[in-house]
């Protein structure tokens, strides 16, 4: 679940920074109890606007994804920032002067859906993402390969350990890579360090059904907070 929110106070301590913020419309109690979530990713938008870098990406995949579909070009680039909007609950914006936060959100679920639809890319996923983190959990997720974008399965980095029953053993605090065949194999042969070094990929820990994403707004007050 992506939901935008705001920063209301935060308050710094010997153990990092405490952050109080509001979730605008949605009533979470129950889906963090039911679900024993612990943890969220956070990221900052601090208003810088997107890249000539990350416009370059963007309008790479949108003709991949037109090209296939059959849609022009802009009629493309439209259905896909509402398509972002619907996810994100965004408002509308420009590729010309949105800031980077949303470029690089935008690229990554525009990519997430040519993974998804098998969308054919001119070039590897992995070199168009802003966002390599969320793009390995995808690939896990969709099981795709992170490298090529075929069909894939799980490959353990974390070594689960000779004479264990994979199916067995509770993995979610493993390392992992989703990879095609091809790749899996490859993997094995070369080693961790030369395989992440060569294709620039490399395993995340991966539960499904535990993310939650804020994106956070940075224009608020820096108060103090009160005490709980």
């Amino acid at each position: 679940m992506h939901s935008m929110v705001t920063l209301n106070k935060y308050k710094e301590t010997d153990l990092g920074t405490e952050l109080y913020i509001t979730v605008p419309d949605r009533k979470l109690g129950d889906m963090l109890t039911e679900r024993c979530i612990k943890r969220a990713e956070m990221r900052f938008d601090d208003g810088r606007t997107i890249s000539i870098e990350q416009r370059k990406k963007a309008y790479a995949t949108i003709r991949d994804i037109a090209d296939y579909t059959g849609y022009l070009p802009e009629e493309q680039k439209e259905w896909l920032k509402y398509l972002y909007i619907a996810q994100t609950g965004s408002d509308y914006f420009s590729l010309s002067d949105c800031s980077m936060t949303t470029a690089r959100e935008f690229i990554s679920c525009i990519l997430e859906y040519a993974i998804e639809n098998g969308i054919p890319l001119s070039e590897n996923a992995i070199e168009r993402t802003d966002d390599i983190g969320r793009y390995l959990y995808y690939c896990l997720k969709a099981k795709k390969c992170a490298v090529c974008g075929k069909d894939g399965e799980i490959h353990h980095e974390d070594a689960i350990g000779m004479g264990n029953d994979r199916r067995a053993v509770d993995d979610s605090n493993y390392k992992k890579i989703c990879l095609c065949r091809l790749h899996h194999t490859i993997a094995h042969q070369k080693g961790v360090k030369a395989f992440t070094e060569c294709y620039k990929v490399y395993g995340i820990i991966f539960k499904e059904n535990s993310e939650i994403c804020y994106r956070f707004t940075t224009s608020n007050q820096k108060e103090q907070p009160t005490d709980h």
